[in-house]
């Protein structure tokens, strides 16, 4: 299902929830609420983060709602959306148990800022598929607003940083890596970056290869001190998943010292 079909059927279904309104007196204030019995979307989650009016809700109205919820100013902006602009709403509202839509926009901003850049949407899309999609222990803390949906499991998370799930087999406790065990990360770096820089397609390719310091990353970047214990082959995977962020940085770069030359 194409993803502008798909955001029309889960605005009639939002509707379809918001019908479900009755009224109720509290008997400790005696005042007249609303209840709801929704089978789509945590309606009071949304209505207490959005404090949306309701009464006299229409199709029209609801339609707006949700499209601010996909963090589109109106309806009329997510239809006229372009197609990479909505399979990146899409990959949001399918992620949003990992990554809410300002930490996204947060996460992105800072390292467009560190790279002096502006990423454009095809960009976006495989920076949030790379870390966020195909990745699974991310947790998004706060609250998910589809009722029916497979999430990952809760991980606590006192930082800023989001924790990783722990497979069994081989586990990494702590850093450095051990030689063998370096070297092995070393290699599936740089077969990962060959991939990267082949799918990103920078403007400097040569440049950008010269800048990759393969064991640089697997010793520096790679791996933090607050993902231990972690499965080997996790941490291996991680590799691919999180290159790409590193790989843009270097490109960026290159672009910069190309153009100075």
């Amino acid at each position: 299902m194409k993803p502008l079909v798909y955001f029309k059927l889960q605005a009639k279904n939002l509707f379809k929830d918001y019908k479900t309104q009755t009224t109720y007196v509290d008997d400790r204030d005696r005042q007249s609420y609303f209840a709801y019995t929704p089978k789509y979307f945590d309606i009071d989650q949304i209505i207490l983060d959005f404090d949306w009016p309701e009464e006299n809700l229409t199709l029209m109205k609801v339609q707006h709602f949700f499209a601010m919820i996909l963090g589109f100013r109106k309806w009329t902006d997510l239809l006229n959306a372009s197609d990479e602009e909505l399979e990146l709403a899409k990959l949001l509202w399918d992620n949003q148990h990992k990554i809410g839509l300002e930490d996204w926009r947060s996460y992105l901003a800072n390292i467009e800022a560190e790279n002096n850049t502006e990423f454009d949407t095809a960009t976006k899309i495989e920076i949030f598929k790379k870390v966020f999609a195909e990745v699974d222990g991310h947790s998004n803390p706060f609250p998910d607003y589809r009722l029916m949906q497979s999430k990952v499991p809760i991980l606590a998370d006192s930082g800023s940083h989001p924790k990783f799930t722990v497979n069994r087999g081989p586990q990494i406790a702590a850093l450095p890596l051990d030689p063998a065990l370096r070297t092995e990360f070393i290699k599936v770096a740089n077969a990962a970056f060959e991939k990267v820089l082949e799918r990103i397609e920078p403007r400097n390719p040569e440049l950008t290869r010269k800048l990759w310091n393969a064991e640089d990353y697997v010793d520096n970047e790679l791996l933090r001190k607050d993902m231990f214990p972690i499965s080997k082959d996790y941490a291996l995977s991680l590799i691919d998943s999180f290159l790409v962020h590193h790989v843009i940085g270097l490109a960026t770069q290159s672009d910069r010292m190309a153009a100075t030359n």
